[in-house]
């Protein structure tokens, strides 16, 4: 366990893949019923807008639903990514899950900022209906760059994280032909290179920092990517047992006899009415029966 996780693993959000497919729903409802997309515009990745006061978009951006092909696909598509990310997160731990999806985001946060600077370095143009607009115009130019920013290649990132993890895992393509994630895994990654090689450089700037996320996420886990939830599973026990054997911990259950290094979240206490010094977890210190010297 590291020392970030050991202090604030506390704070970690459990069940985010369901809170971010949430976020979805509300925004799906939001563009039902906001036809003129003016509000959804109040909501979207503008650093221009940001750095001019309106700062709830470095949140309210994560509302924009990804693009989708009727309410059976929505549903559908929110039920996989639900599905997925609980069982990474079940796999990674809670903590680790949401370092992944916030790093996620902090780096679509700032690939906007970088791609703003960028515009004003070089002044490239967004050609619309005919109508060319330039970095002189930087409210109706930015207002459209920022529909380029959204959790779509964030939850690309999600699968193929999911296919590193699981890759002999099944899934019907189609809903009948029987496929490993792996070949999805590898079909999509083929279809994103493709993308960002195909795009503008705005394109590039949003497909690049969203999906920054797994090329981390890939070279800090490359030696655990042979193994399966189970081996990874055994092999951090192994960690955390070699870590309570060899090292010298603070406090320990004089019950069940769990660690600071087991628990980290977990409260130790000495009990005043046991003879002696005594220390108990939380879940033992009221349900003990008390130590006493004859």
């Amino acid at each position: 366990m590291s020392p970030f996780e050991r202090k604030f693993g506390k704070y970690a959000i459990p069940n985010l893949s369901f809170v971010l497919v949430m976020c979805y729903a509300v925004g799906y409802l939001l563009q039902l019923f906001d036809r003129s997309g003016l509000l959804i515009s109040y909501l979207t990745l503008n650093p221009y807008a940001i750095l001019h006061g309106q700062i709830w978009r470095l949140v309210t951006w994560v509302l924009i639903p990804p693009s989708s092909g009727g309410l059976f696909f929505t549903l559908i598509m929110l039920y996989f990514y639900c599905s997925i990310g609980t069982s990474l997160e079940r796999t990674w731990g809670t903590y680790r899950y949401n370092v992944y999806l916030f790093q996620g985001m902090l780096f679509t946060i700032a690939g906007s900022f970088l791609l703003m600077g960028y515009c004003y370095l070089f002044k490239p143009e967004i050609s619309l209906l005919g109508a060319t607009l330039t970095v002189d115009s930087p409210t109706e130019y930015f207002t459209i760059i920022a529909l380029m920013f959204s959790t779509y290649y964030i939850n690309m990132s999600i699968f193929l994280a999911y296919a590193a993890t699981f890759p002999d895992a099944q899934v019907l393509l189609m809903f009948i032909i029987p496929i490993r994630v792996k070949w999805l895994g590898v079909i999509y990654a083929v279809m994103l290179l493709f993308q960002f090689l195909g795009t503008n450089v705005f394109g590039k700037f949003a497909i690049g920092a969203s999906l920054l996320n797994f090329v981390v996420f890939f070279l800090t886990s490359r030696n655990m990517m042979h193994l399966n939830p189970k081996q990874i599973h055994r092999r951090q026990e192994f960690k955390r047992d070699v870590r309570r054997n060899t090292g010298i911990t603070k406090h320990k259950c004089a019950i069940c006899g769990r660690t600071e290094v087991d628990s980290p979240q977990m409260q130790f206490r000495f009990c005043s009415k046991c003879d002696g010094n005594y220390e108990y977890c939380e879940e033992h210190l009221y349900t003990h029966t008390h130590i006493k010297r004859s």
